[in-house]
């Protein structure tokens, strides 16, 4: 059985809380979130931190992205191994070689972006290209809601609550709506033009709107179209299409169950999942998926 602590019991956290008690080679041994400590979550008592946690094979952080890469610097320095769904593309380099460096010091592995973009996405972009090596790829969110888009815009000066709906454009061009709920007496045009500066949000159209209430308006669905038109050797007009509906949450959860369970298989350092062989997501012997699945 691995031995896991869940950190962050929000949305996500729930969900992978409930992913690990539906796999059959998990025993979740903690759920750690400081704003809940000392509630009750799936038989645990949520604690506050990582300081006396029972023996862990591997932490699953479901965690605000910004808190990831921290978070599993400390757990890794105590040989803990980790597994996150760290979402800032643009800086997913420089993360994935500082986690290396700590991971291989301590003996310990890590997989870094582990949800489904990055994540899974990653891995149908990366072999669409091996199947037509010139070409080009475009990948469309979307309509959904953006977890880490609405944690970034609730984290602006004055707003209580947030909602970011991704709306895509097409050729992987991107609106924002953002939808706000703002604290008693707070700035919204304040709070509309931090949105807006974050990094999250610069860089696309950004709508940003206030709501009294952004619960009436909820809707954690989200989804993707990955398209690539290229060429396999000579041969022209290779066109690939990949495609779902998803609830987020749980789509994200269980990438991480199953990035929890590949990361003991890998040798130290920090991965992520393009460079991780699929097999090793699955439970059971590999014969048995090469058997099924080849």
């Amino acid at each position: 059985m691995i031995k896991t602590a869940v950190f962050g019991y929000g949305n996500v956290g729930k969900a992978v809380v409930e992913a690990v008690l539906c796999a059959g080679d998990f025993e979740l041994v903690a759920v750690v979130d400081n704003a809940l400590a000392g509630q009750q979550a799936a038989g645990q008592t949520i604690k506050s931190n990582e300081e006396g946690l029972p023996p862990v094979d591997v932490a699953i952080l479901a965690v605000p992205s910004r808190l990831a890469p921290g978070l599993a610097e400390s757990l890794l320095q105590k040989g803990i191994y980790t597994v996150d769904g760290y979402d800032i593309h643009g800086n997913i380099p420089e993360v994935w070689e500082k986690l290396g460096k700590v991971a291989k010091e301590n003996n310990a592995a890590a997989i870094l972006s582990a949800g489904w973009d990055p994540g899974t996405d990653s891995v149908i972009r990366t072999l669409f290209e091996a199947m037509a090596p010139r070409g080009i790829t475009y990948t469309n969110f979307g309509p959904g809601m953006s977890m880490g888009h609405s944690v970034a815009a609730k984290a602006a000066p004055g707003v209580a609550d947030a909602l970011s709906l991704t709306i895509p454009t097409g050729a992987g061009v991107h609106r924002r709506m953002v939808y706000i709920q703002m604290e008693e007496g707070a700035d919204f045009e304040a709070a509309a033009k931090s949105i807006k500066a974050d990094d999250y949000f610069a860089h696309d159209e950004t709508h940003v709107q206030q709501v009294e209430d952004v619960r009436a308006l909820m809707d954690m669905g989200h989804g993707t179209q990955i398209e690539r038109k290229g060429a396999s050797g000579n041969t022209q007009n290779q066109l690939f299409s990949f495609e779902m509906r998803i609830d987020n949450p749980a789509l994200t959860a269980q990438v991480l169950v199953c990035a929890a369970r590949a990361v003991l298989r890998q040798q130290s350092g920090c991965y992520t999942l393009i460079e991780i062989p699929p097999v090793d997501f699955l439970p059971g012997p590999r014969a048995d998926a090469v058997r099924r699945l080849v």
